[in-house]
């Protein structure tokens, strides 16, 4: 039997929460929700520094996409908080209102403080829970988690997977485990996304930051070509990179679907690339020529990270870890559950030329900051 999405039900009958509004994502992924929900509006909780760009989003999404008008309300908030920062009377009224909510904001960087962490991804999440659980006419909660919950654990992670005795290379992993331990023993009725490392648009290679994988390019853009570049590690094991795009259509479709309720999804490469293919399609991308020296993992990060050094080549030495690391994603249930909408992830070889095009034309007019 055919999936139906929510837009099937009658106008303005939904109000959902969203967090993480107006982020690079999250600014793309609100439009196409209303797209599929012609049922919903949404409340977006924005922090106060962020109202003023959040108000020219919204009037830019009502501009290119008619169909949101009037369907994007700015909620002055802000997830660290108790509840979640908005005053008594407009969180009752609100809370009788909700039917859904999408919680996106997070501190997205591996060099996070551990103190920003717990504040932003592990007591903010809590916040949230918090908040929903007072909602009488809540249907879903929709988490976007990260696959590297997994941490240090190796060989294969599954989607039933979390706790597996792993620990973790950074504040960044152990809050966003801890956020979705919360999530799990909420007993909301959630849905899970974990996507992997997410990079640049698949057709136009737009993104909002230029981090993880991008730090490599950084490096190859600075070096003489033909030259030498750095293998970290063995070069053989998977770095798994998911196209933005899959993943906003991804949460979108399964997040229209009743079916998603209670699962937990890895958005990730089901065939993901060894960091040496990566490397070397990068680099052809670019129109250099490397030799590749390998270096051990541990002696990578020394030689990466001193203050100059990762400054000259605008990569945190705690991102060589996930360039030599032996996991794989398992994600039997997201790829079945979204073959009926006709969604794969795209092959890295397909799109990396678009990624790399985007990167040359903007490469110092986007920093590595995200928004919270």
């Amino acid at each position: 039997m055919a999936r139906k999405n929510a837009s099937s039900a009658p106008a303005s009958t939904r109000v959902v929460l969203f967090t993480g509004f107006p982020g690079f994502i999250g600014a793309r992924l609100v439009p196409r929700l209303l797209e599929l929900d012609g049922a919903a509006s949404f409340r977006c909780l924005v922090q106060q520094k962020y109202l003023d760009v959040a108000r020219e989003t919204v009037a830019r999404l009502e501009r290119s996409h008619p169909f949101t008008t009037g369907r994007i309300e700015l909620v002055p908030g802000d997830v660290a908080a108790p509840g979640l920062g908005i005053g008594e009377s407009a969180a009752r009224a609100l809370q009788r209102q909700l039917s859904g909510c999408f919680h996106l904001a997070a501190a997205y960087d591996l060099a996070v403080p551990r103190e920003t962490g717990l504040r932003v991804n592990v007591e903010g999440t809590k916040n949230v829970l918090s908040f929903l659980g007072d909602c009488p006419r809540l249907e879903r909660f929709d988490y976007v988690s990260t696959a590297y919950v997994s941490g240090t654990a190796v060989g294969v992670f599954r989607e039933t997977d979390l706790d597996v005795g792993q620990s973790f290379r950074n504040a960044y992993e152990e809050t966003k485990f801890l956020a979705e331990e919360a999530v799990r023993s909420s007993g909301l009725p959630a849905t899970t996304y974990r996507p992997a490392i997410v990079v640049g648009d698949s057709r136009t290679g737009e993104t909002g930051k230029f981090d993880g994988p991008y730090f490599a390019l950084n490096a190859m853009r600075r070096l003489p070509s033909p030259g030498v570049f750095v293998r970290v590690g063995s070069g053989r094991n998977p770095v798994n990179l998911v196209p933005v795009d899959f993943v906003l259509e991804a949460v979108a479709r399964l997040s229209t679907w009743a079916g998603s309720v209670g699962k937990t999804y890895h958005l990730t490469d089901p065939s993901p690339l060894s960091a040496s293919e990566i490397s070397e399609l990068f680099a052809k991308a670019l129109g250099k020529q490397f030799v590749y020296v390998p270096v051990p993992t541990a002696a990578a990060r020394l030689l990466f990270s001193p203050g100059p050094v990762e400054r000259f080549f605008g990569m945190p030495a705690v991102t060589l870890d996930y360039f030599d690391h032996p996991l794989r994603y398992d994600n039997s249930l997201a790829a079945a559950d979204l073959a009926p909408f006709g969604l794969s992830c795209p092959r890295f070889p397909d799109y990396v030329q678009a990624l790399v095009a985007f990167y040359r034309a903007h490469a110092d007019e986007i920093t590595r900051g995200a928004m919270t």
